[in-house]
């Protein structure tokens, strides 16, 4: 019962969300959150540097990836610490496969991909799960089983990609065609309905002139889809059905990310089929073939409740509020806008 109140109560969550920022974030006034004075440029005034709400959502879907992996492992009995070395061996490693793989692609030297840096996840996690049983496995008698695990950072990855695309929309990137471009199916589905970003530091309007013109929601669409099948996924987690839940998560996801990139106008890299869209057609394989060689069966019966003290206890939290803090420091100075910043003294209120 308590297994299917907590998905019920984390859709809703979720799903209000989603629906305000999907209205408010492609304002102008949702971009730059703050701004750091750097450096004197005159009489009262400051070269700044901008700290993004792209920023802070990263962070926070960080945050809440992480925690899902530590709940979902705690649930199987996982030890912190064995769960927390596994995450310190891949989670340096992605941060910077987000900039390697973007600045490979799309030969842009300040730009990330969470795509492009889960792709390279995929490869190393086995090996860091290897690692992690020859490291402590011998000590605790506790080997991590690798389907569980893997199914735990597919949701991971779902629920933590459905926030996390919420920050491309603030930002004005990973942004869809114009409308009145598109064939009469889409402009039937989305006319009306799609997103009319503002302001011109915004990607959209920098990098295409298309702020102003309404555009398919394709990073709404893809919040939602990921959010959906993330939640789907832990309903068969909690059932024990640890291959199903994987394969939801994978086959949902990237096989959006392939079809995705037809709806989309920013740049993708070279090439009628974009690399993106490669790493998504190999990422399905690696999931899907072998369960045609092995036996997927699990006998391991998730407990949410014994999953969600991993989280109740001083260590966790610091550590989480951690990694949001240098999550944010990493994404959310922005390396493509700056500001000019004035200060003066209110003489009335002396």
């Amino acid at each position: 019962m308590w297994n299917g109140l907590f998905v019920v109560a984390l859709a809703i969550c979720l799903g209000l969300l989603l629906r305000w920022c999907f209205r408010a974030l492609p304002n102008e006034n949702w971009q730059i959150l703050g701004c750091i004075p750097t450096s004197k440029q005159g009489p009262n005034l400051w070269k700044g540097l901008n700290i993004t709400y792209y920023g802070l959502i990263v962070s926070a879907a960080v945050v809440a990836a992480t925690a899902t992996v530590f709940v979902l492992m705690g649930s199987i009995r996982i030890p912190i610490g064995t769960t927390a070395l596994m995450l310190i061996l891949i989670l340096p490693v992605w941060a910077l496969a987000t900039k390697v793989v973007a600045r490979l692609v799309e030969k842009k030297p300040h730009t990330f991909t969470i795509g492009g840096g889960t792709f390279v996840l995929l490869f190393i996690t086995p090996a860091s799960l290897w690692l992690t049983n020859v490291c402590l496995g011998s000590e605790s008698g506790m080997q991590v089983p690798l389907l569980p695990f893997f199914a735990a950072t597919a949701i991971a990855y779902t629920i933590g990609e459905g926030i996390g695309r919420l920050a491309c929309i603030s930002f004005g990137c990973c942004y869809g065609k114009p409308i009145s471009q598109c064939g009469p199916l889409v402009r039937k589905m989305f006319g009306g309905h799609g997103f009319v970003f503002t302001g011109k530091t915004k990607k959209i309007a920098y990098e295409s002139e298309l702020d102003e013109h309404e555009v398919v929601p394709i990073q709404a669409i893809t919040s939602s889809i990921h959010t959906v099948a993330g939640l789907a996924a832990l309903v068969l987690y909690f059932n024990s059905a640890f291959y199903a839940a994987l394969l939801v998560c994978v086959v949902t996801t990237q096989g959006w990310r392939a079809v995705s990139e037809t709806l989309r106008a920013d740049y993708r890299g070279e090439g009628k089929i974009s690399a993106y869209q490669i790493m998504a057609g190999i990422t399905i394989l690696f999931v899907v073939v072998p369960s045609l060689l092995v036996d997927v069966q699990s006998v391991m019966q998730p407990d949410l409740m014994t999953g969600l003290t991993m989280l109740w206890n001083p260590p966790m939290m610091l550590a989480l509020q951690g990694l949001g803090l240098g999550t944010f420091l990493f994404s959310g100075r922005s390396k493509v806008t700056e500001s000019t910043v004035s200060f003066k003294v209110l003489v009335d209120r002396i």
